[in-house]
Order: structure tokens, then C-alpha cells, then sequence
């Protein structure tokens, strides 16, 4: 299922590919927990879905969650975590530039 989802993601079917994520994300929190390595991959993508359909406070929030998890879980230098902080620097810095430019 996640395969499918990252297949429709791929093809820019972002609402059928967040259906699944959500479901691939639900079923690996039940099945191997919150902070297991693969329900946390799947929380990224999710989040990389929210914010390709334009929802990028609550791809923000998913992934800072995300993020939390994997400091706890991951040595500091791993790729997973590594790539994690710098999508999440790189989109609260893009939130926090179009609220100055609304603000002005």
C-alpha cells in the first residue's frame, strides 16, 4: 500500500496518495508503534502530501511531530533525521516568509 501511495504521489495524484498514507500510517502506528522507523517514514510522507496539496500548516505540524520522534529514537547524524530538519528549517521558513509579505 505504501508503495502505491508513493507511486500516485510520483504521478502528482496527491489526493488518492494521501488517502493511502493516511492508512499506511495508521495501520504501522497500531501495528508497530508511534515511533518505529517505518510509521515515522510514513508520517513524512504524509506530510510531503499535505504540502504538495497546498495544507502546509498541517504538513508543518505532521512533520515537527515527526521530527520529535525521530530525535528520540535516531543518532543525530542519521540521513532520516538529517533530511527531516532540513525540509522542516526550509518550510517554516517559507511559512514565515509569506507572513511577513501578507503582513506588508
Amino acid at each position: 500500500m505504501a508503495n502505491l501511495a508513493s507511486t500516485l504521489w510520483n504521478q502528482g495524484r496527491w489526493d488518492a496518495a494521501e488517502e493511502l498514507f493516511v492508512q499506511v500510517m495508521e495501520t504501522f502506528k497500531k501495528k508497530l508503534g508511534a515511533d518505529h522507523p517505518s510509521t515515522l517514514t510514513s508520517m513524512a510522507n504524509l506530510a510531503w502530501t499535505w504540502k504538495s496539496l497546498e495544507r502546509s500548516a498541517e504538513a508543518i505540524s505532521l512533520l515537527q511531530e515527526c521530527v520529535r520522534l525521530r530525535c528520540q529514537i535516531l543518532p543525530a547524524g542519521h540521513p532520516d533525521l538529517v533530511s527531516s530538519l532540513k525540509t522542516l528549517a526550509a518550510w517554516e521558513a517559507e511559512q514565515a516568509v509569506s507572513t511577513l509579505i501578507i503582513r506588508l
